[in-house]
């Protein structure tokens, strides 16, 4: 099947990280009192951290060369890329992720809390969680694989449940369009009805990566979500 293909030049795309993995790229700086006590703990945990076991090449889904240096925040970029779900997301499998941003916040915010709750719900937390995140933008100028108008052939892509049964068509085209050195996809959010998000395939174009606000919100197993919940808190 032949799919469409669209020049997107998007500005200000969101992603929505939890916050801890901001400090120095690792959650361990909370635990060391100084930095020689941090350089011992990223020796240990760099054993099985896999964003640093891609950057150096032993990731079977991505290349040392595919993943980004000396740029502001690359060790967030390369996260995305490197740290795959083991049941993988819609448009990516285990061994490789990839960088899925929402064209505006209200859309990021939407499918972040859908698959926070999803968490709740599957080990039955019955109390309020905290949840917080960071807001990272960036930018993209690329051709990409266009899923956004309503047609019959893109519905099996784009179905909402069950997880993650639902991700093996979309996976599936992931696969092919890897093949076909494709940039990524763009296509309508499944959580949020008049959202878009992006999915994009390679590193080196997610450009200008920057942080912008700290977002708090408190959510519940099996309660409806709304975008009004998530308040801007200081960021560090």
């Amino acid at each position: 099947m032949a799919l469409p293909i669209t020049a997107v030049r998007l500005r200000n795309t969101h992603r929505l990280i939890p916050a801890k993995y901001s400090e120095r790229g690792t959650v361990l700086s909370r635990l060391a009192d100084d930095s020689a006590t941090l350089d011992h703990l990223l020796e240990l945990d760099s054993a099985t951290n896999t964003r640093l076991l891609g950057e150096g090449g032993l990731l079977p889904g991505i290349t040392v060369h595919e993943l980004v240096y000396g740029v502001d925040y690359a060790h967030i970029v390369n996260a995305a890329f490197s740290h795959a779900s083991p049941e993988g997301g819609r448009f990516n499998g285990p061994n490789r992720g990839a960088w899925y941003a929402g064209l505006d916040r209200a859309t990021a915010l939407t499918e972040v809390a859908f698959h926070k709750q999803r968490q709740l719900e599957e080990v039955n937390w019955p109390e309020p969680e905290l949840a917080t995140f960071d807001d990272y933008l960036a930018d993209f100028t690329m051709s990409v694989c266009d899923l956004t108008e309503p047609r019959p052939q893109f519905r099996k892509f784009l179905r909402p449940a069950p997880i993650p049964e639902c991700y093996r068509a979309p996976q599936a085209l992931a696969t092919q369009l890897l093949a076909q050195q494709s940039n990524g996809i763009l296509y309508p959010s499944v959580r949020r009805p008049s959202g878009e998000c992006i999915a994009c395939f390679r590193p080196t174009l997610v450009y200008n990566v920057r942080r912008a606000d700290r977002l708090e919100f408190t959510l519940h197993a099996g309660t409806a979500f709304h975008v009004k919940q998530a308040r801007k808190i200081p960021g560090e």
